[in-house]
């Protein structure tokens, strides 16, 4: 998102105060903020206690590095919400760039309410004169890397230009073959990518992870069930891993195919399909273009049913749980929450939202809590409904309180 003039003063104004001219370095040297003037900058709200700024952080340190390298006229300034001053130097020593003396909690809560800062990690750029360029600086860092810079509107238009071309004449050899390398891996041999021309593509970006082995696990089903049937169906695991060890002990987890393990290869991959977390799962039609980049949360919501993922096939879909959903009650007691949960549509409050049984994803048809926001898919409710009933049946004839409680309940 482009700034506008809230933002706007010098570079002495935006990071000095009344009391302080300086920055400092993670050594804890001060720096003058004048020798910041005439760079472009950005002001890293971040803290060690939250995860994604702790998995921002080698991303931006990377590009970082490389403008250094070019002698291109860019500083991050570090802006923190650490807890305490050892909190601070410890996060600040892992950074290369500049920080806001921890102590001046004024200039800190200025800043973040000058740039409305509301989450973090937060990348506010701002260019030479000291002027908001742009507020969503990490997004950037993710989408771009270093070709970002000089983050103005006119490189924005260009980058933009250049991405619409990209996907525009994307085939799957572009994707998947990778300076001069034109096959993937499966457990036994390499795969030519031509191979996999005609075929539904699923590419897996994911990394040897929780979350992502909670996935993996539910993936390995639903590919198992469609080689079954004979679909024109494969995945290709984009690793995301920090060393080969790390994706060797992913990959042998895994039933489908592997691009070669290169750290640099799945970045480039990863910025230009935006990948803004993991596990992720882009489809790719038989034609080479991009299906969706919802793969995951398509299998979450319909397992085997979304293939091919085409809006035709999800529309068929829609239409199926709507029909379906006439059929369920328009309030359940559901055992794994206090109150009585409503039956919403995407037309009667209900929406995008995180299942509380399952975790993931579901959209549309809930059963949902008013009271507290507790949601859950109508999947999940009806599986936790079947299985009180399975309860009840085997509590049946052995404490006659018991079974009358339960089917009170049920």
């Amino acid at each position: 998102m482009e700034g506008g003039g809230s933002g706007d003063g010098s570079l002495t104004n935006v990071l000095a105060s009344p009391n302080r001219d300086f920055v400092i370095s993670p050594s804890g040297d001060k720096v003058s903020v004048k020798e910041l003037e005439g760079k472009t900058i950005g002001l890293y709200f971040a803290a060690n206690w939250y995860s994604k700024c702790e998995t921002f952080n080698p991303v931006l340190a990377q590009v970082y590095a490389q403008l250094k390298e070019q002698g291109l006229k860019f500083e991050v300034v570090f802006v923190s919400s650490d807890e305490d001053q050892s909190l601070f130097e410890q996060f600040h020593s892992k950074m290369p760039w500049l920080a806001v003396p921890f102590n001046d909690l004024q200039a800190k809560r200025g800043l973040t309410e000058r740039y409305h800062i509301e989450g973090i990690p937060s990348l506010i750029i701002l260019n030479p004169n000291g002027e908001l360029l742009r507020t969503d600086g990490v997004d950037l860092i993710y989408r771009y890397g270093c070709q970002a810079y000089p983050f103005t509107p006119e490189r924005m238009i260009e980058l933009e230009a250049e991405e619409k071309s990209r996907h525009a004449s994307q085939t799957l050899e572009k994707l998947l073959a990778i300076n001069g390398r034109d096959y993937v891996l499966s457990h036994k041999e390499q795969v030519l990518v031509s191979n996999l021309v005609g075929k539904t593509v699923g590419l897996y970006f994911s990394a040897n992870c929780s979350p992502c082995a909670k996935f993996t696990s539910r993936l390995v089903s639903i590919y198992d069930s469609l080689k079954e049937k004979n679909k024109e169906f494969e995945i290709v695991f984009v690793s995301m891993d920090k060393d080969l060890d790390e994706f060797l002990q992913c990959f042998n987890g895994m039933p489908w195919l592997a691009l070669p393990y290169d750290n640099e290869s799945s970045k480039d991959l990863s910025r230009y399909f935006d990948i803004k977390g993991i596990p992720s799962l882009i489809i790719v039609g038989p034609d080479g273009k991009t299906v969706t980049r919802d793969g995951r949360n398509l299998i979450n919501l319909h397992m085997e049913m979304a293939f091919p993922f085409t809006e035709a096939q999800l529309q068929l879909l829609q239409e199926r749980i709507d029909e379906e959903a006439k059929a369920y009650p328009t309030t359940f007691h559901h055992v794994g929450h206090q109150h009585v949960l409503n039956l919403v549509s995407a037309n009667s409050g209900g929406g995008p939202y995180i299942c509380c049984e399952c975790d993931e994803q579901g959209s549309g048809w809930a059963y949902q809590c008013i009271d507290c926001g507790y949601e859950v898919h109508l999947k999940c409710v009806n599986e936790v409904g079947k299985e009180t009933e399975k309860n009840n049946q085997e509590f049946d004839g052995h404490d006659g309180s018991i079974s009358a409680t339960n089917a009170a309940e049920s």
